[in-house]
C-alpha cells in the first residue's frame, strides 16, 4: 500500500516537471520582451527632433534598409533636420488637416501609444460576427455623453472609413426609400456647402440620386412639389463658414443627413444635445487623426441602418480592426478626464489663432471675416466665442472678382469659394486655421504683408 502511494506521488511530481518543461520551452510561449524591438523602433523615430519643424516616422523612406527614420519637413522648411526656412514660401491654408492637435498628442505619448501584435484580429469579423468593436462603440457613446453634443440612446452606431464613406452610405440608404418614384431623389445643401456633397453625387452618378444644389433655392422653386423624394444635408457647424445650420425643408418626402463633424468644443459652443434621425461624426475633427480614416454614424431607423451597413460591407468589408484598436486608445485618452485637457488645449489654440486673425483683418477694408455671436457652451459652462476651423474671407472690392486668385497672388493658397456653391461665392476664399503651427505662422506673415500693402495704398494684386 505504501509503495503504491509513493509511486502515485512520484508520478504526479514527474508530470508536473514535464508540464513546466513544456511550458517553458514551447515555441508558443511568449517572452515578456517580445515587444522590445517594436518599442525601440517607435522610440527611435520619436526621438528625432527635426528642429521642431518636422517629424520622423517608423514607416519613413529608407527604414526598410536599416536606415534611421528621416525627417519629413513641415511646409516651408527643408534640410536633413528641417532647420532651413524656405524664403517667400507660399502659405498653405487649403486643406483641413487638423494638425493643430499634434502637440497635445506628443504630450500624451505614453497614454496614446498602441502596440499591435502581428496576429491582432486577423479575421474579417469578431466572435459575435460583427465588423464593429463593442468596446469602441461603448466608448463612443461615453464620449457623446461627456461632451453633451448628441443623444446616443436608442441609436444604432455604424463605423465607416471616415465620414466620407458614411456620407455616401447614408445618401445611398435614403435614396432607396424612393423606390415608388421613377425620378431620382434630389440631394440638397445650403450654400455655402461642403464641395464633397456635390462631387460624390456626381461621381457615383446613381440613377437613384441627383445633386440639385442650394436648399433655399429648391424650396422657392416650383420643383418643390412634395412628391419628389428630397435628401437635405445639414452641416452644423458649417464648412466653410462655421455657422450653426438647421434644416430648411420638412415634409413626408424629406429625409435629412446631419453632418456634425465639427460639433466639438474646439470650434463652437455646445448648446444642446442633438437628437436627429441620422448624424455623422469624424475622428479627424475630434482627435486630429485624419489619416486614420475613421468616422461613425448615429442612426435611429433600423431599416436605414441596415441599408447603410450593407453599403459599408459591400464597399470595404467594414473598417480596419487595427484602426478600431487605435481609435479606442485615442478616445480613452479623450474621455479619461472628461475631455478637459484635450478640449481646453484645442480651444485655447483656436482662440489664439482667431484673436491673431481678427487683429490683422481689423486693419483692412479690402477683406472681411465671417462674424458669429458668442453663445453659452454647456460643456465649458460659460459663454464662449465661436472659433471655427476655417476663415471665410470675403473680398469687398468690386475689382477682386476672384478672391481665391487675389490671395494666391499674395502667396496664400486657400480654397476657392466657387467650389462651395453659386457663382457669387467666387468673392470668397476659405483659409484653413487648423493646420500645423508652422503653417499658421506662415499664413500670418503673408496676411500681414497683404494687409500692410493695402494700408499704404499699394495694390500688389
Amino acid at each position: 500500500m505504501m509503495e503504491k502511494k509513493l509511486f502515485l506521488t512520484f508520478s504526479i511530481i514527474l508530470n508536473l516537471v514535464f508540464t513546466v518543461y513544456i511550458l517553458c520551452n514551447n515555441s508558443t510561449t511568449w517572452s515578456p520582451r517580445w515587444t522590445n524591438r517594436a518599442a525601440a523602433e517607435a522610440e527611435d523615430a520619436a526621438s528625432v527632433s527635426c528642429s521642431g519643424h518636422g517629424r520622423a516616422y517608423v514607416d519613413g523612406l529608407g527604414v526598410l534598409d536599416g536606415n534611421k527614420p528621416p525627417c519629413e519637413c513641415n511646409n516651408c522648411y527643408t534640410g536633413t533636420d528641417c532647420s532651413l526656412l524656405v524664403s517667400d514660401c507660399p502659405a498653405d491654408a487649403n486643406s483641413g488637416d487638423p494638425l493643430f492637435l499634434e502637440p497635445f498628442w506628443m504630450r500624451q505619448a505614453e497614454k496614446s501609444a498602441v502596440l499591435v501584435s502581428g496576429w491582432h484580429r486577423m479575421s474579417y469579423i469578431d466572435q459575435d460576427g460583427s465588423y464593429i468593436s463593442e468596446e469602441l462603440e461603448r466608448i463612443i457613446r461615453k464620449l457623446h455623453k461627456v461632451v453633451g453634443n448628441a443623444v446616443t440612446d436608442n441609436r444604432f452606431i455604424i463605423f465607416g472609413t471616415g465620414s466620407t464613406q458614411l456620407l455616401a452610405a447614408a445618401a445611398h440608404a435614403l435614396s432607396l426609400s424612393n423606390s415608388s418614384s421613377s425620378s431620382p431623389a434630389r440631394l440638397l445643401a445650403s450654400v455655402p456647402f461642403y464641395a464633397l456633397y456635390k462631387e460624390q453625387a456626381e461621381f457615383f452618378d446613381s440613377t437613384r440620386l441627383k445633386f440639385e444644389g442650394d436648399t433655399s433655392a429648391w424650396k422657392k422653386s416650383k420643383r418643390n412639389d412634395n412628391i419628389t423624394q428630397v435628401i437635405e444635408i445639414v452641416t452644423s457647424p458649417n464648412n466653410p463658414d462655421g455657422k450653426m445650420k438647421r434644416a430648411v425643408l420638412d415634409g413626408p418626402n424629406v429625409k435629412t443627413i446631419h453632418d456634425y463633424a465639427y460639433n466639438w468644443p474646439y470650434f463652437s459652443p455646445i448648446t444642446h444635445q442633438t437628437d436627429e434621425d441620422l448624424s455623422l461624426f469624424s475622428l479627424s475633427k475630434i482627435t486630429g487623426h485624419a489619416g486614420s480614416r475613421f468616422g461613425w454614424a448615429l442612426v435611429k431607423d433600423k431599416d436605414v441602418y441596415e441599408k447603410m451597413e450593407s453599403y459599408i460591407t459591400l464597399s470595404s468589408m467594414g473598417v480596419s480592426r487595427t484602426t478600431q484598436l487605435y481609435v479606442l486608445q485615442l478616445l480613452k485618452v479623450v474621455v479619461g478626464d472628461g475631455g478637459e485637457e484635450v478640449f481646453q488645449f484645442g480651444y485655447e489654440t483656436m482662440k489664439k489663432r482667431w484673436e491673431t486673425l481678427n487683429k490683422i483683418f481689423s486693419k483692412s477694408t479690402r477683406f472681411s471675416l465671417q462674424t458669429i455671436k458668442p453663445e453659452y457652451c454647456n460643456y465649458f459652462k460659460r459663454v464662449k466665442d465661436f472659433t471655427p476651423s476655417y476663415a471665410w474671407v470675403k473680398c469687398e472690392r468690386l475689382e477682386d472678382t476672384n478672391c481665391y486668385e487675389t490671395f494666391r497672388a499674395a502667396n496664400i493658397t486657400g480654397r476657392n469659394g466657387k467650389v462651395f456653391g453659386s457663382e457669387p461665392e467666387e468673392r470668397f476664399v476659405r483659409l484653413s486655421l487648423i493646420r500645423a503651427q508652422d503653417d499658421f505662422d506662415q499664413l500670418v506673415v503673408m496676411l500681414k504683408k497683404l494687409v500692410s500693402e493695402e494700408a499704404v495704398g499699394v495694390d500688389s494684386i
